[in-house]
């Protein structure tokens, strides 16, 4: 075997013995994202009626107030989301009609 073989095979066995020791953080991890996707996933259904405050959309949602806001300013943030009349204490948020790959070609 030569030098370069064997470094290959250490590196190999390292990254083996890395993503073992790992694998809880990594489990842990990838079930938050999944978590995340399903509530950015609820909260976009949920605005495709229209605008609505985050209170209006946690109570649809089942989502926290918190988490709802943190959520509305990403999506601001990314442009999926656009602020609109002030409701109260709470600014209405209504998606931003995105073009499909059908309309563009």
């Amino acid at each position: 075997m030569s030098d370069n073989d064997q470094i290959k095979q250490e590196r190999k066995e390292a990254m083996k013995r890395l993503r073992e020791e790992r694998k809880h953080a990594i489990q842990r991890t990838a079930s938050m994202v999944k978590a995340r996707k399903k509530d950015l996933q609820t909260l976009r259904k949920q605005m495709g009626g229209g605008s609505a405050t985050a209170p209006e959309i946690a109570r649809a949602t089942g989502l926290d107030v918190t988490q709802v806001i943190w959520y509305l300013a990403t999506l601001k943030q990314y442009g999926e989301v656009v602020e609109e009349e002030k409701n109260g204490c709470y600014f209405s948020y209504k998606l931003v009609a995105r073009e499909t790959e059908d309309a563009t070609a």
